[in-house]
Formats: structure tokens, C-alpha cells, sequence
């Protein structure tokens, strides 16, 4: 308690006051109360409490004082005015008690509620509420805003393989980085696992404007996550794939991050590591997608999954191999091209069974056509997704395969992609011997479009590297193409391996690739890839390699 004079100077406090405050009597008996103000609350506050004294003759409420220590604590305050016969104010009579540890208490609960507890930024709850306000001020402003839904590109293996003790200190790091990128003013939002938010405001009225100040931002925090992640002795590389609406017109909160999913998927679908924005024609063509993802659980069960195979041969037109594609005969749609089908399995998780069905068909293929004396011996090349190498018991799942198929193992090729090896080299290349071990070949696909190192190429077990179609399309003609078809050739000779290019159309490309000493090829010059009855028409008109 303190009882002060009219005018705020202070003439009594009592014990309870030097215990709270630290402040003796004589410490502040004489001065006025402003000796207790922290500087939290503006001068409008005391404004408003002295207005009330003088209308009421009460004032209560929080307020934030400093302790002789310097400690800031919240406090429950109630003042009295005291007056004399005549009406007027002759004291003020303060109680308060310490209500610091419900304050904290207060905004523990506040922060739950509207942050997220790992990274510390806003949740989507809070997303939700300042997307709401940011699309109520695009069209009085006449100025666009942006929503970038933006996801770490194949983060999942990293908990499903390392734990989630490892992928938390990333996503932390990633939050960090992404938050340094951030304008003032804007927000940075985890909405969830791996995915982060960006709310752009005050972008340019002028769409074609505000998307190149978007395309901007989106290279920002791209080129951001790119640096590696050096995280319990390791070192991981991550891509990200963003999807972006423009927002000018009022829309629901809820709709932009509808569109923004879209938007996401849609970069997704283009091979990850890159940005999409909102097509609204995109809409119609969700809905059909998610049809289409109903149909293929349904696929495998009902045995509308086939396996064609594409010849591999050598320069004299010998065949050498074989690859199994998927392909799925949708009873109404006709034939679906993986390309269409693989990435919905990827996200649903039945990439699992459908990878195991491709491998277990292509064995016992193998084992059937191994039986046939007709039929020359050949290697069959068998593509492994990505979600499917980074299951822990892959290796096993392989050699239970060719234990029930009884297959030569030397017959099957595991053909992975960059994406696939570089995404933790120390479990890939443990993965890889054991393949090796098994006497299995193994291929490096779409060879030159990723990232590749070429220490890590030096330690892999490879058998063969596949030069990727889109070198090959516009050879001979183009010179960049021609100088990393060669590079690539000459890094697979030098490195002990075979090289095969795919995607030969044309004999002047396959003339230009054997001048630069590629001997195997893959392509439509040859055959396009058939089904099991058609291929084995094909392996009978095939002239048998001279003795």
C-alpha cells in the first residue's frame, strides 16, 4: 500500500511495499510515483488512469512497474481517491498485489495458442487471422499481396530414416534461414511438418509487377535453403518447392491456402525444386487428380498395372538389355503414363506396394524368359523410386524377391535417379554394396540433371550411367548438348562404366553418340517399349550375335 498526496508525491508506504518493491521509505516518501514506472505502458495509459480518477474517484487494472532492482513486474493495482468536505481531492490511497507469474502464465498460453512451439513463428492459426486482415487492405490499397506455401523437398526420409530429433534441428535452421529473408513487415509462418508460409504485403498494383516481385522473393529463400545443413556431425542438402497466389480481390483466408496447395502440388509435379504459381484452370484438373488417386488403389488389386519393356542394344543393333516401365490400363481412361501416376503414389505411400508388384513381375519375367532356350540372355533394368530405396529393409525386400523368383541376380539392373543417391550418400552407398553384394548391376538414370558430385561418383559400386533424353533430343545440333553428352561419356570411361544414352530417334544421333564413344543406346530408332507379348515378337526377329 501507498498513500500518496494530490498531486502523486508519495507520503506513506508500508512493509509489504518494501518487500515487493525493494524501495525503503525513505527511498521514495517525498517523490512522486512516476519513481515506479517501467516504461511499458505509453503516457495515453496514465492518461486514461488519471481521467478516470478524476471523473470516478477509482481507477484498477494491470499495470507494469520496476522494482528498485530493475526487475519489471506486472501488478494488480487499485487507487481510491480521497476527498475532503468541500469535494476536493486531498490523497490517493494505492493497494496492489504481484501478479507477475498469471502474466507470464498469460502469455505462455497466448503463445501456445498462436506460435509454434519448435521454430517459435507464428502457427496457422495466426497465419490465419493476419491473412484475413491482409486481404481486407488489398483493395482499398490497390496493391497486391502474395501467400508462398512453400516445402522442403523430400524432408520426410530424413525422419523416417534418421529421427525425428535430427529433422526437428533442421526445421529449425530452415526457420531461421527463411526468417532472415523476411521482409519488414511481412509474416513467416510454420503451417505444419515441413511447410512454411510467406505473406507478402504492399506488393505493386500492377499483377506482372507484383509476380516479378514474387518470382524474386521465391529465388531468395530458394538460394536461402540451398547452403548446406551441417547438423550432428552431418551435412544435408535440401530443395524447395513453393506455390504461389496473388491475392487483389477479397477472398477467404481459407481459399488462398487452397489455391496455394494447388499451386504447390503443381511445382511438385514439375520436379521439385522450383515455383508455380495459382492457375485457377488448375482447380478442375484437382478434381480429376484426386478421382484418379481413388482409381489407383484400386489398380494393382483389379491387375490394370502392366510392365512394357524397351530394348537396350549396342552399336550393331544386338540386344544388350531391357527396361521395365510401368504402365497403368485404366479401364476408361486407357493407358496412364507413370509420369502421371508415380508422383500420386509417391504422396499416398502405395509407391510401396506398386514398387514391390514392379519388381517381383520383372523377376519372374526374368526367371520365364530365362527358361526359354529361344530366348538370348539379357539384363532387365528395373526403376526404384525414391520413397521406396529410402525404406530401411529395401535391401532386404530385393533379395527376398529374387530368393522367391529364384532368378540369376545377375540378370537385374536397379536403375535410381541423382535425386535418389545424393538424398543421404551415407545410407545409399551402404545400400548400394549391399545390392552389389548380391550380384545385382546397378544404373545411375536421368544422369546429368541433378546436382552430382563427382567424390560421391567416385565411391558408388555403378555399373552403368544413362545419359537422360533431354541431351540426346537435340543432337547433334546443339553444341551444349554435344559437350555434355561427351563430358558424360567421358567421365563413364574414365570412371570404368558403361554408358548408354536413351532417347535415340534418329540414326545421325546414334552415329554422333558412338563418335563420341557411346556404345548402347535406348530409343524409339529401336523399338518403343512393348508389352511382354509384343517384346517377345521382337526377340524372335532378332538375328543372334555371331559366334
Amino acid at each position: 500500500m501507498l498513500v500518496t498526496d494530490a498531486n502523486a508525491v508519495i507520503i506513506r508506504v508500508n512493509q509489504a511495499f518494501t518487500r515487493l518493491t525493494g524501495y525503503k521509505p525513505e527511498d521514495v516518501i517525498g517523490k512522486t510515483t512516476a519513481i515506479l514506472s517501467s516504461g511499458r505502458q505509453d503516457p495515453e495509459f496514465y492518461q486514461r488512469m488519471w481521467q478516470s480518477l478524476k471523473d470516478n474517484g477509482y481507477w484498477q487494472g494491470v499495470i507494469w512497474n520496476k522494482r528498485k532492482n530493475g526487475k519489471i513486474d506486472a501488478e494488480w493495482l487499485s487507487i481510491s481517491a480521497v476527498a475532503a468536505p468541500d469535494g476536493t481531492t486531498t490523497h490517493y490511497v494505492a493497494t496492489y498485489s504481484d501478479i507477475t507469474e498469471n502474466k507470464n502464465a498469460e502469455a505462455e498460453v497466448h503463445r501456445l495458442a498462436y506460435y509454434d512451439t519448435l521454430t517459435r513463428l507464428p502457427n496457422r492459426r495466426l497465419l490465419q487471422d493476419r491473412l484475413e486482415q491482409a486481404v481486407l487492405n488489398c483493395p482499398p490499397s490497390g496493391k497486391h499481396g502474395a501467400l508462398l506455401l512453400m516445402e522442403l523437398d523430400h524432408f520426410q526420409r530424413i525422419n523416417d530414416t534418421l529421427g525425428h530429433e535430427i529433422g526437428d534441428q533442421l526445421l529449425v535452421e530452415t526457420a531461421r534461414r527463411l526468417s532472415r529473408c523476411l521482409p519488414e513487415g511481412d509474416t513467416l509462418a510454420r503451417f505444419g511438418g515441413d511447410e512454411f508460409v510467406l505473406l507478402l504485403e504492399g506488393l505493386s498494383a500492377e499483377p506482372i509487377e507484383a509476380a516479378a516481385e514474387v518470382e524474386q522473393m521465391a529465388e531468395k529463400v530458394s538460394t536461402a535453403l540451398a547452403q548446406p545443413f551441417n547438423v550432428a556431425n552431418r551435412v544435408f542438402y535440401f530443395t524447395l518447392s513453393i506455390g504461389i497466389v496473388l491475392c487483389h480481390a477479397p477472398e477467404s483466408a481459407e481459399m488462398l491456402l487452397q489455391q496455394t496447395t494447388v499451386a504447390l502440388r503443381k511445382a511438385k509435379n514439375a520436379g521439385r525444386n522450383c515455383f508455380r504459381f495459382f492457375d485457377p484452370d488448375l482447380q478442375a484438373m484437382l478434381e480429376q487428380r484426386m478421382g484418379l488417386e481413388e482409381d489407383l488403389h484400386l489398380a494393382v488389386e483389379r491387375g490394370e498395372l502392366e510392365l512394357y519393356y524397351q530394348p537396350q542394344v549396342d552399336g550393331d543393333g544386338q540386344l544388350i538389355g531391357a527396361e521395365a516401365l510401368l504402365r497403368w490400363k485404366h479401364p476408361e481412361k486407357g493407358v496412364i503414363s507413370p509420369a502421371v501416376f508415380i508422383p500420386l503414389a509417391e504422396e499416398n505411400g502405395l509407391i510401396f506396394s506398386i514398387g514391390l508388384w514392379v519388381l517381383e513381375t520383372a523377376c519372374a519375367q526374368i526367371k520365364a524368359w530365362s527358361d526359354n532356350p529361344a530366348i538370348p540372355a539379357f539384363q532387365v533394368a528395373v526403376n526404384v523410386s525414391a520413397r521406396q530405396f529410402q525404406q530401411p529393409d529395401f535391401t532386404d525386400r530385393v533379395e527376398q524377391v529374387l530368393t522367391r523368383t529364384g532368378i540369376d541376380p545377375n540378370k537385374l539392373k536397379i536403375e535410381l535417379t541423382e535425386s535418389v543417391v545424393l538424398a543421404d550418400i551415407n545410407d545409399t552407398l551402404k545400400k548400394m554394396h549391399s545390392l552389389k553384394a548380391l550380384g545385382l548391376s546397378l544404373s545411375l538414370d536421368d544422369f546429368g540433371t541433378g546436382q552430382s558430385s563427382l567424390s560421391y561418383l567416385t565411391r558408388m559400386p555403378l555399373d552403368q550411367l544413362k545419359i537422360d533424353r533431354s541431351f540426346v533430343i537435340n543432337l547433334p545440333k546443339n553444341r551444349n548438348d554435344a559437350i555434355l553428352a561427351q563430358a558424360i561419356i567421358a567421365m563413364g570411361q574414365g570412371l570404368n562404366l558403361a554408358v548408354i544414352a536413351e532417347g535415340v530417334e534418329t540414326a545421325a544421333q546414334q552415329e554422333f553418340l558412338k563418335s563420341l564413344g557411346c556404345h548402347f543406346y535406348q530409343g524409339y530408332l529401336y523399338s518403343r517399349p512393348l508389352p511382354v507379348a509384343e517384346f517377345e515378337v521382337y526377340l524372335q526377329r532378332i538375328e543372334p550375335p555371331p559366334n
